[in-house]
């Protein structure tokens, strides 16, 4: 039975999806008792910050809809088990998008889900209507609220550039704020917490933002100031990454795949993680790429949907050295058999009757075979779990720390000791040919690998635009490390490809992509707000 104190607990919600959703803001209270006049008491403390983090598994469940099908690593293509829904992840692979897009539409939500939570809290904070323990410092809690709320405006500029900026407990209709006001502003509001935050990396501070996980942020952020504002900062960026390497609080895992496993809390690897499990997780990511022959494969007490639909891009494929690791811990590929090894996985739709396999080649982003496109398996389920998702999923990773820095060497005319970090990156991942773990200053500044072009019946019918990708090899190396960690589009907006390159089903729509719009309904609900300029009608 729900108690008035979990419904008090949920009428913030009703308010922020009413901001968001609707012109009416006037709060229908259901009891005298209310968010203003209930109580807390000091051992409430992590339950009133918590959803400003629980938000964030919705991040692992709508981030590869938009953010990794956008790219050109994965697809979403329908089959004859369904995923058609309307054309819409077509859209999403080619860019044809619009602002009633959901997907568009349901991120633009969870952001915004988080920075209102960030709001509500920090006020509460502020005005001391939440006590706090008395080993717990007020002003740090209200500094991680606030870089909390950094990061999801990071989100924000990210993918929508312009956007509402709020950071007060607020029920006006704002206007649009620039892209680089916002990013000034939570540039500023991150370096004013770091002093304030925990600079331990224990149970405590896990999936929450301590000093190292702002710095990743702050850094994520430098490293892309250029497309948020026009000005680079790779000093500034290499900084932040020195400062949390100087730490000694994060070293690599000695096994990539070991990031990603089930029960991976203990990583030694992970900064910042969105905590997941049985209860509080999603098996998205299974649910949409693994066919539902895979069920008998990982004993799994859910099945599957359908043939599954995000596939690996063959184009993307085709640039692993054969030796890297990192393909089979990445990628679900080949004949498939049951957990004792020896049964046959069947095919159950358009290939009924054949033993599943999973090929490399993909007819084309639109509509494919069920056993077409190698499947993602990075979030490896754990075998017979009532819900597989028992994996963590780290957001900022230590190899992301020494990676940036490797970037910010590279960009700053230091491409040798780029080298060196990017080969220590890889030499987890090439164990059986250790010597193809060494990449050069030559290839990481050469030429992607990556032969871009639009396909059709399997083959590049037109290759578009074939300039070369600047620092191209390390560019390839991204991919390698981060595929399906929802990073790809922006790396792809940062070296210049997202808007201009063709692969697989996709040609470029030019450089109004490199934003999406503002939602619909957000717009209908907000008349002091327009449209993004190259989607307005």
């Amino acid at each position: 039975m729900r108690t008035m104190k979990n419904i008090i607990k949920t009428i913030p919600i009703i308010l922020l999806l009413t901001i968001v959703g609707c012109n009416d803001l006037t709060e229908e209270v259901y009891s005298d008792l209310t968010v203003d006049t209930y109580k807390y008491t000091a051992n409430e403390i992590y339950g009133v910050i918590g959803p400003v983090y629980s938000n964030l598994r919705g991040y692992y469940g709508q981030g590869h809809l938009v953010l990794d099908v956008s790219s050109d690593i994965t697809c979403m293509p329908a089959n004859a088990s369904g995923w058609d829904d309307g054309g819409i992840y077509k859209k999403i692979h080619l860019h044809t998008w619009n602002s009633e897009a959901p997907q568009v539409r349901n991120i633009w939500n969870l952001f915004y889900r988080g920075v209102l939570h960030a709001n509500r809290i920090v006020d509460q904070l502020v005005t001391n209507a939440v006590p706090v323990p008395s080993d717990v410092n007020r002003e740090s809690l209200i500094a991680e609220m606030k870089v909390a709320r950094a990061f999801y405006y990071w989100q924000i500029i990210d993918n929508y550039g312009d956007a509402p900026f709020v950071t007060s407990v607020s029920q006006e209709l704002p206007a649009s704020t620039p892209r680089k006001t916002i990013y000034t502003a939570i540039v500023a509001d991150i370096n004013d917490a770091l002093d304030k935050l925990s600079s331990d990396n224990n149970k405590i501070t896990y999936g929450r933002f301590n000093k190292w996980a702002a710095k990743a942020l702050l850094a994520n952020l430098y490293l892309n100031a250029k497309v948020y504002t026009g000005t680079a900062e790779w000093d500034k960026c290499l900084a932040e990454c020195n400062d949390i390497i100087a730490s000694g609080k994060y070293q690599l895992e000695p096994n990539y795949a070991d990031c990603f496993k089930a029960q991976n809390q203990n990583s030694i690897e992970t900064i910042f993680a969105l905590p997941m499990d049985e209860i509080n997780g999603s098996s998205v990511y299974i649910n949409s790429t693994l066919h539902a022959s895979s069920k008998a494969k990982y004993t799994l007490r859910t099945t599957p949907w359908g043939a599954g639909s995000v596939k690996a891009i063959p184009q993307f494929i085709d640039t692993y050295d054969p030796a890297d690791s990192r393909i089979d811990d990445t990628w679900e590929r080949g004949l498939q058999f049951a957990a004792n090894g020896t049964t046959r996985l069947m095919c159950l739709y358009d290939r009924a009757g054949q033993q599943l396999n999973y090929t490399k080649e993909v007819a084309n982003g639109l509509y494919t075979p069920e056993n077409e496109g190698y499947r993602i398996i990075k979030y490896k389920p754990e075998i017979g779990a009532t819900n597989p998702q028992n994996n963590d999923v780290p957001f900022f990773r230590y190899a992301q720390v020494l990676m940036m820095k490797a970037e910010c060497l590279l960009r700053t005319g230091q491409a040798a000791a780029a080298a060196d970090i990017v080969t220590e990156v890889r030499q987890r991942a090439f164990k059986s040919q250790p010597a193809k773990a060494t990449v050069t200053a030559a290839q990481l500044t050469a030429n992607s690998k990556y032969v871009y072009g639009y396909v059709e019946n399997y083959v590049i019918a037109d290759p578009g635009d074939q300039t070369p990708v600047e620092f191209g090899g390390f560019y390839d190396e991204l991919g390698y490390e981060f595929a399906c960690e929802w990073g790809r589009r922006r790396d792809m907006i940062r070296f210049g490809t997202y808007s201009t390159k063709s692969w697989l089903s996709h040609k470029p729509q030019g450089a109004k992509i490199n934003v999406f719009p503002i939602p619909q309904s957000y717009l209908d609900a907000n008349p002091n707000y327009q449209q993004n300029p190259n989607y307005a009608k």
